[in-house]
């Protein structure tokens, strides 16, 4: 079968042709129908062994972690799921006993090692095998290529609105920055889930007219100088009263903190590298009574609340569609930021 495949670190990745996976005991394995890419992918070509190889990656791999797909063999116990049913998957990979994952916290698996995708074979492939069967839950009548984005662009913006929204009232304030494939669903998460009055902000106006496509209440070209003055302006002086900041640069990172009024949430998603080390004295600059925060990934029930949502069409999905053919058209888009949505593969229509 063709797979996309990254062979060593600081490496680009090419077609290849590999063998088809079966399952073990507790594995499923699908037929591929649908993958979102992600700025991750292109981040891993980037990164040198001392990165990489204490997470446990092995070379080579496949990429793509938002996968979609049907159901084409079951290891034993695997009694859930059945042969042709279309399904998607958690990126994450999970061992189902440990600690975080009797806690409903498999993100956080002490004994994930790599995750598909990330070190391990993903979803750029004819078909998949997911280590675990229990990271697949069925699309229910979903179309696959807008689900295939859910499954972690998705769940990860809704784990993070999640953590916040308990806090979120109807004189809440909750500030999205950076409106691309997460920032985007978290504002229509924060519309559906919350009363909160949303902003988002971006460097992009064609994102921005997006986020109010979507649900923005506000929105504001930045992160700049003026940035912080204007989210006081909008909350009378006080601050937000959450904020998830989806970019993580130093910028960013500085500016989100410091706009987030005493006692609210700062929630750090985006690797962009930044560092909190930029901010200097922590007594004075973070949060008085907040909350500061970070997380990686998702959970299946995560996952599951964003499915339902998608399925009672309280939330889009855009996505910008390629064929196996086009991918290095379509990474490219994404490199430069010219994508509307996610960009898709489609596997099913190749």
């Amino acid at each position: 079968m063709r797979a996309f495949r990254i062979t060593a670190p600081l490496t680009a990745p090419t077609w290849q042709e590999v063998p088809e996976p079966t399952p073990g005991p507790g594995e499923a394995v699908l037929r591929v129908t649908a993958v979102g890419l992600c700025r991750s992918d292109l981040d891993m070509q980037e990164m040198p062994a001392a990165t990489v190889e204490p997470a446990g990656w092995l070379f080579p791999f496949t990429l793509g972690h938002e996968i979609a797909g049907e159901v084409a063999a079951l290891g034993e116990g695997v009694d859930h799921l059945s042969v042709g049913e279309p399904v998607v998957v958690l990126p994450a990979s999970s061992c189902g006993h440990c600690w975080y994952c009797l806690r409903d916290a498999p993100n956080n698996c002490s004994n994930a090692g790599a995750g598909r995708g990330y070190g391990d074979n993903g979803g750029l492939a004819d078909y998949v095998l997911v280590k675990n069967a229990r990271d697949i839950v069925p699309l229910g009548g979903l179309d696959p290529i807008h689900a295939a984005p859910l499954s972690d662009a998705g769940s990860t913006a809704y784990h993070g609105v999640d953590r916040i929204r308990g806090a979120l009232t109807p004189q809440s304030t909750a500030v999205v920055f950076g409106a691309g494939g997460l920032g985007s669903f978290a504002i229509q998460f924060l519309r559906a889930v919350s009363p909160a009055f949303v902003v988002s902000i971006d460097m992009s106006t064609d994102k921005l007219a997006m986020a109010r496509e979507l649900g923005a209440h506000e929105t504001l070209e930045g992160v700049n100088d003026s940035t912080l003055d204007q989210i006081r302006e909008l909350t009378d002086g006080r601050g937000a009263d959450a904020l998830l900041d989806f970019v993580g640069i130093d910028h960013t990172i500085a500016t989100g903190i410091a706009a987030v009024r005493p006692g609210g949430k700062y929630g750090l998603v985006g690797a962009g590298g930044g560092r909190l080390a930029t901010l200097g004295e922590w007594f004075h600059l973070l949060p008085r009574d907040g909350e500061v925060f970070t997380y990686q990934g998702s959970t299946v029930r995560n996952l599951e609340s964003v499915m339902a949502l998608a399925r009672r069409e309280m939330i889009q999905s855009p996505v910008e569609v390629f064929s196996p053919d086009e991918i290095e058209t379509a990474y490219g888009k994404l490199r430069d930021g010219s994508l509307r949505g996610r960009a898709v593969i489609d596997f099913a229509g190749s």
